[in-house]
């Protein structure tokens, strides 16, 4: 009889949203000099991050490679301009397998979430990369989206992966306040259920198929207050939601609120790989082969230190021949700044690129009979400087 544990390590990120290349700023963390400082740690970018995930697999022979959602939305130049294909062919040559969908997955709407899936050229823009797009390699979850006109899930709820004969299930789902934070056509037609109610109502399915270990990926997160392996003081939605799971679930993979943090809630693991690349989680789990379920699990949020980690030649291959296609508008002058436009808000809450946004959306929709009075932008949109 078998008696020896048997050992799944789990890769995950979140909230990729394309940033195929290092973000401005990269990762702020404790000073290891001085706790009591925070530094900036170069960190990020595909090419980095491919070479970490290869190598936090190297050794462990039972692994996966997963995804708390936002992996495409608000993204850069370089995805946005072919509506992120090159960030989904990305983590397809990474190896990732399964993802949630999260609310920026439906920027574009559902048959454009579809597309990302499943492949084929845009319907507007039609075929524009350096080659066809053939879709994600890896499968979206979204256990909690339903499609009206058919009462079913817009892609699969669970997928359920063997190591060494034990299942594992792996629940994706988004938060229920999605129709709040895109746009009122891109939710139409779509339900968005309850995250708890959801998640427990497949526990018997799974149990049933004879399933005992189960990891959520929920883009839905919290705010800690520690550094980015601890979890002091962690409050938002995921608190509450982690409580009223099933005690079938063991693992929570969260996201959304763009957060660092590894935790224990309700004696669950819940981790959270902070934004735009910079962490790869590391989930070591040991499946009990008796009762098939987990009878322990770890979390080490790791950086992608772009100093240290040499880039991957089939991402910076991937990258460059974008780059090429987007040159001649990538290259085109938009406009002019004599001083950095910067979304660090003041006391009161309010910026200088704030504003300039704030007052374009006013001249384009006061002028040509437009009428409108006033304009107002979400700071949480305004994603990065520019920078003089």
């Amino acid at each position: 009889a078998q008696t020896a544990s048997v050992d799944v390590r789990i890769l995950a990120i979140n909230d990729f949203h394309g940033y195929l290349r290092t973000p401005a700023g990269g990762i702020r963390i404790a000073d290891p000099a001085d706790k009591s400082r925070k530094i900036m740690v170069s960190a990020g970018g595909s090419e980095t991050m491919a070479t970490l995930v290869r190598q936090l697999r190297d050794g462990h022979r039972n692994t996966i490679f997963v995804a708390a959602g936002d992996l495409i939305g608000a993204s850069p130049f370089l995805s946005a301009m072919f509506h992120d294909e090159p960030t989904i062919e990305s983590l397809s040559m990474m190896g990732l397998e399964i993802a949630s969908v999260g609310n920026h997955e439906f920027d574009e709407g559902k048959d454009e979430l579809k597309r990302m899936q499943n492949g084929g050229c845009h319907p507007i823009d039609k075929c524009q990369g350096p080659h066809p797009f053939g879709g994600a390699k890896f499968h979206y979850l979204a256990a909690s989206t339903i499609e009206k006109d058919t009462g079913k899930t817009i892609f699969p709820p669970y997928e359920i992966r063997e190591f060494d004969g034990i299942p594992v299930a792996f629940i994706g789902l988004i938060l229920k306040g999605t129709p709040d934070i895109i746009s009122p056509v891109s939710a139409a037609g779509l339900e968005f259920r309850d995250e708890a109610d959801t998640v427990n109502a497949l526990v018997p399915e799974l149990q049933a198929r004879g399933v005992e270990a189960i990891v959520v990926l929920i883009h839905e997160g919290g705010f800690p207050a520690g550094d980015y392996n601890e979890c002091p003081g962690i409050s938002g939605p995921i608190v509450d939601i982690v409580k009223k799971f099933d005690r079938a679930v063991d693992v929570v993979v969260s996201g959304h609120t763009h957060q660092a943090y590894v935790c224990e809630i309700d004696g669950r693991l819940v981790t959270s790989g902070d934004k735009y690349g910079t962490l790869v989680t590391a989930i070591d789990l040991k499946l009990d082969p008796k009762t098939r379920d987990v009878s322990s699990a770890r979390a080490d949020n790791v950086i992608v230190r772009t100093g240290s980690l040499a880039r991957d030649p089939a991402q910076t291959a991937l990258l460059e021949s974008y780059d090429k296609v987007a040159a001649p508008i990538a290259n085109r002058p938009a406009g002019a700044i004599t001083e950095t436009l910067s979304r660090t808000p003041n006391d009161a809450g309010e910026s200088a690129l704030g504003d300039i946004i704030a007052d374009a959306q006013l001249a384009a929709t006061s002028a040509a009979g437009g009428g409108a009075v006033i304009a107002f932008t979400n700071p949480g949109g305004v994603r990065s400087d520019i920078t003089k």
